[in-house]
């Protein structure tokens, strides 16, 4: 007597899965190039196995037995289960394309401006990243590496530190040249504060009530200012001269490097959360993951 652990046969699970679903032996047979004769054999071999019959044989046609009807949704969602999993190893693997996830703000203000210099050095890899705030499933290999914000507790995944952060005010030189005096930190009050909404939601995330009180600023008004959905919005806003924004040095280097944004003041705070670099258990095995993980790293050591 069989066990309830044992499986017959893959190739006989398959070809009457073929069978069933196309309820055709013969063009089971012509997507699984083999014979009729093969699927016929595989499938009496099958219900021998399992000890039921799963087709009624008519004169020109099949039709499935309630025991066939049992069995066919689940090995159908099994083998396009396989067939996903296979064609993502393989797009993956075989292919030159390299998929990374990050935030807009860390897309648009850090990695696109250097993206560039690693295309140079890698043009084989067809890099494609999807700026998105949403959490990927590293692990249904949908995406090859991802570079989130946070504090690095992400289980399952390997996690490795690729920049931290230090959080101070910034505005447009001409705010400082043309606007009201910007000389101490009690000068904000006349100004509009530019906030970003994602970070305010965050307990542990610097803000400019913080800030302020580090400064020594008092009686402050609570939201004095506009708010944005992203900090590369922010920041835009700042460097379009609409009021002072409270930076992160990552998302702010290139900005500040240009002169499109200045520091009135030296005070910074340090940030609680930093970029990591993410990857699925062994997938920097593969060479275009661990080329992009190294580039990455180098960048974010350069400055």
């Amino acid at each position: 007597m069989q066990t309830t652990t044992h499986l017959p046969p893959l190739s006989a699970l398959r070809a009457f899965e073929a069978a069933a679903r196309l309820k055709s032996f013969s063009k089971a047979a012509d997507e699984l190039n083999v014979t009729p004769a093969a699927i016929s054999h595989q499938i009496a071999a099958l219900e021998a196995d399992l000890g039921v019959q799963l087709f009624r044989r008519l004169n020109r046609a099949i039709e499935l037995t309630p025991s066939a009807q049992v069995l066919l949704p689940g090995l159908s969602e099994a083998f396009a289960e396989i067939r996903t999993s296979v064609g993502r190893l393989r797009a993956h693997n075989d292919t030159g394309t390299l998929t990374v996830t990050a935030s807009p703000s860390f897309a648009g203000k850090w990695l696109v401006l250097r993206l560039y210099r690693f295309q140079e050095l890698h043009p084989e890899i067809d890099v494609r990243i999807s700026a998105s705030d949403n959490l990927v499933d590293l692990a249904t290999g949908d995406f090859d590496m991802g570079i989130r914000y946070g504090t690095g507790r992400y289980p399952g995944l390997v996690v490795e530190k690729l920049m931290e952060n230090e959080v101070f005010p910034a505005c447009s030189p001409q705010l400082v040249t043309d606007g009201p005096p910007l000389k101490t930190p009690e000068d904000l009050r006349y100004h509009q504060l530019i906030y970003d909404q994602g970070v305010d939601r965050d307990p542990l995330a610097a803000t400019w009530p913080m800030w302020l009180r580090a400064a020594g600023v008092k009686d402050m008004p609570a939201g004095h200012g506009i708010s944005f959905s992203g900090s590369h919005l922010a920041l835009d806003a700042a460097i379009a001269g609409h009021g002072v924004v409270l930076a992160y040095s990552t998302l702010a280097a290139a900005d500040l490097a240009a002169g499109r944004l200045v520091r009135p003041f030296a005070l910074s705070l340090p940030d609680r959360f930093a970029y990591y670099i993410v990857t699925a258990p062994g997938a920097l095995e593969r060479p275009k993951v661990k080329a992009f993980r190294d580039w990455l790293r180098e960048e974010a050591d350069g400055g």
